[in-house]
């Protein structure tokens, strides 16, 4: 499996331990950069792992800022993707099940001193946790979001 990953120059101090964790619990990273601290636009790191979700390069993706909101705002634009934040581990496998989320998006200065322990956690429910597939719930109300989309995407 891989995961595509993006982040601008705030989301970069948690970068590496994104990619360790991801690693660790088997996917191959693509990563779209930054690869410094020196700032940078989010919206660019947004498209391109977008575009690796859009296109099926990835299957899932983690970005990262400062607050995760731009970010995830920006993702959110791009058609099929279900980009959401998550600070806590159930919202990180939560995402995934009931709403079918694909991109992860992490606020570094959020997290903050606690980011060290939260990020794995994170990182490690978000990549395990599956779309409830056959909850007839599930699946009704990620097609009604479809529906939306292809209404609004033109």
């Amino acid at each position: 499996m891989k995961l595509a990953l993006g982040c601008d120059h705030a989301g970069f101090a948690i970068k590496d331990l994104v990619v360790k964790t991801a690693k660790d619990s088997g996917w191959e990273i693509i990563d779209e950069g930054t690869f410094s601290k020196d700032s940078v636009d989010y919206p660019d790191f947004a498209q391109k792992v977008a575009l690796d979700i859009q296109s099926g390069k990835a299957q899932k993706a983690v970005l990262v800022c400062g607050s995760g909101i731009g970010i995830c705002i920006a993702a959110s634009k791009f058609k099929g993707i279900r980009a959401a934040i998550a600070h806590d581990v159930y919202s990180a496998a939560q995402g995934v099940e009931h709403d079918d989320m694909n991109v992860l998006c992490l606020g570094a200065r959020v997290l903050g001193d606690k980011a060290q322990e939260l990020v794995p956690q994170l990182v490690k429910a978000f990549l395990a946790a599956c779309f409830a597939k056959g909850e007839e719930r599930h699946e009704r109300r990620i097609g009604k979001v479809a529906a939306f989309e292809k209404q609004n995407f033109k």
